[in-house]
C-alpha cells in the first residue's frame, strides 16, 4: 500500500509499505477514503521528530470502510462506514469507564511515562503506525471505531470526529463558560475555528478570536465569531475588556500550542534541539525542553479574574516557566489534556449527521489533495500559505 513515511528532519515522502493485516482478536482493517493533516502533525514536523524513526507512517485523522475485522472486534462488520478516532482506547479499564479515554490503561505507554497509544504518534504514543495511509490497523475496534451512515455524504461531513471535533467540544466544557457568557479562542486553525463554533452551539453569548491570518479570521467570522487581530499589540487586552463589561472573558481557550508566534528565545531554542542527533535530541527534548507560551501567556493575561482557562493545544516541554503569581493572584482555574474522543461523539454524531450542519463541518477544509501530495500539503499548512487551513488527503487519488 502507499502511506505517507518520515525521512528525516521535515522530510516526508509517500512510499509503499507492507499492508497492515490482524494481529490481534480485537483489531480491524480499514481501508481509508479520506485522512486529514492536524496541527498537531506539525508539531511532529518541526520540533518532535527526534522521537519518529525512518519509515514510520504518520497520520492520526481518518476514516474509511472495514475490510477486516478479528474475532473480537465487536459488532464491527466488514463493509461498515467508519470514523476512527486517534486516541487507542478499549472502554472497559478504570479510566474509559470514567470518561478519560485518553488514559486508557489497556494501551497506556507505560514505558515511556505516557497516556494511551495515538495513532501515528512518535515513540512517545506506541509508534503505531499511522492513518496517512491507504489501510490502517486499527486495535481495540470493539471500542474506539464510530460507525456513521453510508449515505453518500462527503466524508468531511464525519472525518472530524477522529479528532478535530471532540477536541473543540472537550475544549468548551473543561472552559467551563456560563451560559450566555463570554470566551475568548486564541488561535484559529482548525481546532480554534470549531471551538469557537461549539462555544456559539453551547450558548455562549460572546465568541472572541484571536488570530494574525485574515483568511482565518474570515472563516471564522462566517460563523459569527467576533475576531481581533493579535498584531495591535498593547491594545489586544483592551479590545477584549471592551468587549466583555471591562473585566475580560469568562474563559479562554488556548487552541495553539507549543509552537506559537512571538515567542523568539523559545523558538530559536526548539530549532537549535532540532539541530541535534536524535539519540541527544530526544532526552534533551524530555528533560530539559521549553515550549514557545506566547498563545498561553495571551490567555493568562485576558481571562477575567476567577475565570478559566481550557488549554487544547499540545505542550511537551519538561521547563515550561509558568507564572504562578498572575496564576494565583487572579484565582484561575486550568483544564487541559488530550481529547477524550469517545467520551464525546455519541453527543457529536447527531450534529453532524444534522443537514443544518450546525457546526460548519462543511465549512473547514481547504485543500483536499492525493496522499502523493502530502509533503506539500504539509509545508503549506504550516507556513499558512495559500489560505489553507484545513487539508484532507485522498489515499487513492
Amino acid at each position: 500500500m502507499r502511506a505517507l513515511t518520515w525521512q528525516g528532519r521535515e522530510s516526508l515522502s509517500a512510499e509503499e509499505v507492507p499492508d497492515p493485516r490482524i494481529e490481534q482478536p480485537t483489531d480491524a482493517v480499514v481501508r481509508v477514503t479520506s485522512t486529514a493533516v492536524c496541527g498537531s502533525d506539525l508539531h511532529l514536523y518541526s520540533v518532535l521528530g527526534m522521537f519518529i524513526d525512518a519509515g514510520d507512517v504518520l497520520g492520526h485523522e481518518a476514516m474509511g470502510v472495514v475490510e477486516e475485522v478479528g474475532s473480537a472486534a465487536g459488532d464491527l462488520q466488514v463493509g461498515d462506514r467508519v470514523v476512527v478516532p486517534f486516541t487507542i482506547s478499549c472502554g472497559r479499564c478504570w479510566m474509559c469507564t470514567r470518561g478519560l479515554q485518553s488514559q486508557c490503561e489497556t494501551t497506556q505507554v507505560r514505558s515511556q511515562d505516557k497516556g494511551a497509544a495515538l495513532f501515528g504518534y512518535t515513540r512517545l504514543y506506541g509508534q503505531v503506525p499511522g492513518g496517512q495511509a491507504q489501510y490502517l490497523r486499527v486495535p481495540q475496534a470493539h471500542y474506539g471505531p464510530v460507525k456513521v451512515p453510508d449515505d453518500g455524504t462527503p466524508d468531511e461531513r464525519y472525518l472530524y470526529l477522529s479528532d478535530v471535533l471532540p477536541t473543540a467540544w472537550q475544549a468548551v466544557r473543561y472552559a467551563d463558560v456560563p451560559e450566555g457568557g463570554s470566551v475568548v479562542v486564541v488561535g484559529l486553525g482548525p481546532v480554534g475555528q470549531m471551538a469557537a463554533r461549539v462555544a456559539l452551539h453551547q450558548g455562549a453569548g460572546t465568541v472572541i478570536g484571536i488570530e494574525p491570518v485574515p483568511e482565518r479570521r474570515a472563516m471564522a467570522e462566517r460563523h459569527g465569531v467576533t475576531t481581533l487581530d493579535p498584531g495591535t499589540g498593547g491594545a489586544l487586552a483592551s479590545a477584549v475588556r471592551d468587549l466583555t463589561s471591562g473585566r475580560g472573558p469568562d474563559s479562554v481557550i488556548d487552541a495553539v500550542g507549543m509552537e506559537a508566534h512571538g515567542s523568539p528565545a523559545a523558538e530559536v531554542a526548539q530549532k537549535a534541539v532540532g539541530l541535534l542527533p536524535d539519540a541527544v535530541a530526544a532526552p534533551l527534548t524530555e528533560r530539559a525542553a521549553t515550549d514557545r507560551l506566547a498563545a498561553l501567556r495571551t490567555a493568562f493575561d485576558l481571562v477575567r479574574r476567577g475565570g478559566t482557562v481550557s488549554i487544547s493545544g499540545v505542550y511537551g516541554g519538561a521547563l515550561d516557566p509558568l507564572p504562578m503569581l498572575q496564576l494565583f493572584d487572579k484565582q484561575l482555574t486550568l483544564r487541559m489534556g488530550q481529547a477524550n474522543v469517545r467520551r464525546w461523539t455519541d453527543e457529536l454524531l447527531p450534529l453532524v449527521q444534522d443537514p443544518a450542519d450546525p457546526l460548519g463541518v462543511l465549512d473547514l477544509r481547504t485543500h483536499r489533495m492525493p496522499l502523493e501530495r502530502a509533503p506539500e500539503a504539509y509545508a503549506t499548512f504550516q507556513r499558512k500559505e495559500d489560505g489553507c487551513i484545513k487539508v484532507v488527503l485522498d489515499p487513492w487519488a
